[in-house]
């Protein structure tokens, strides 16, 4: 055997390393704002401990990428790569990946309870991920055709979602740095490419989104219809809830899959509280949609008690 690397894991923390709940001069308690600042958002695998080989360094330059290690695993026929000193993998997620890949299939399981879900046409619809990662949810919904808009902060992330997405074969664009303010986004986006993703704060993608829907709504024939909304973010996604809503405002159909860790006797109350906070949010919007949490997807157990869920809500205007 032919040992290149040689590293032990650790979970994933939620804050960065050397974060202290207690401040070690008053022995007050952190404040809000601190627990913001130091909350692990790019979810580094600050942890991992290398014992043999160089995993990389922090850079993020282009050499840097070049020079790190980078594994793959392929997944329901997809490849997926991650640098593993500076981006996390869940195994566990294959199941969610596999069920979004039915998702619009006759056949399926959940299409026969839900048969307004059976889609064929769906190469004219975009879906939108908040959290793109390496592309775990990005590329199911690629291979159904779709084209997709995605946001990520994690620059090496976003260079295993590139190089993976050029290994299945989907044209891919990265907008990052200075383009990020010097293209329009409809400059950004007016490629072939299946895959866009926006090196930035998920924040932007609500009105990014609007200026694409009101550039096309000037092009007769062409349209922005958002049929997906992904949040994968745990142990919540919910600061992105609003504006995943508001980015579906004009589709006819559409589906948030909106993820969330919940204690396990929690979990019917928080989907009633869920459909309730968005159906308030669809009566202040006044364009009639109709908002139903019609699945809870159990992925994976977080931690004792604890379920990593993803709530599937529905949005639908007129009988939907």
């Amino acid at each position: 055997m032919n040992l290149t690397h040689l590293a032990v894991n650790a979970g994933i923390p939620l804050h960065k390393e050397g974060r202290n709940q207690v401040s070690s001069e008053s022995g007050d308690a952190a404040t809000a704002s601190e627990t913001a600042e130091d909350e692990n958002i790019l979810r580094s695998p600050t942890g991992l401990r290398e014992l043999y080989g160089h995993f990389g360094s922090a850079d993020g330059s282009a050499y840097d990428f070049d020079e790190a290690l980078w594994v793959w695993t392929r997944q329901n026929g997809i490849w997926q790569t991650w640098a593993p000193k500076w981006t996390m993998f869940s195994r566990g997620n294959v199941v969610e990946k596999a069920r979004l890949l039915d998702f619009h299939k006759a056949q399926s399981a959940e299409s026969s309870k839900f048969p307004h879900r059976i889609l064929t046409d769906l190469k004219t619809k975009t879906a939108v991920d908040m959290y793109a990662g390496i592309g775990y949810f990005v590329f199911s919904y690629a291979r159904l055709g779709l084209r997709v808009l995605g946001w990520e902060l994690n620059p090496w992330s976003i260079e295993g979602l590139r190089r993976g997405a050029l290994r299945n074969g989907w044209a891919v664009k990265v907008v990052q740095g200075a383009d990020l303010s010097a293209l329009s986004t409809i400059e950004a986006t007016s490629g072939n490419e299946q895959i866009t993703i926006f090196a930035e704060d998920n924040c932007h993608a609500q009105l990014r989104l609007e200026q694409l829907r009101a550039a096309n709504s000037k092009i007769p024939g062409k349209c922005l219809t958002v049929l997906h909304v992904n949040g994968g973010l745990l142990p919540t996604s919910e600061p992105s809830w609003a504006s995943s809503f508001a980015i579906t405002r004009m589709s006819d159909k559409a589906w948030l899959h909106l993820h969330d860790n919940v204690g396990i006797d929690d979990i019917e109350t928080r989907q009633q509280e869920l459909e309730q906070r968005i159906s308030a949010w669809a009566i202040e919007e006044g364009l009639g949609r109709t908002v139903v949490v019609e699945y809870t997807m159990k992925v994976k157990t977080f931690a004792p008690g604890v379920w990593h869920c993803v709530f599937d809500v529905y949005l639908s205007k007129g009988a939907g």
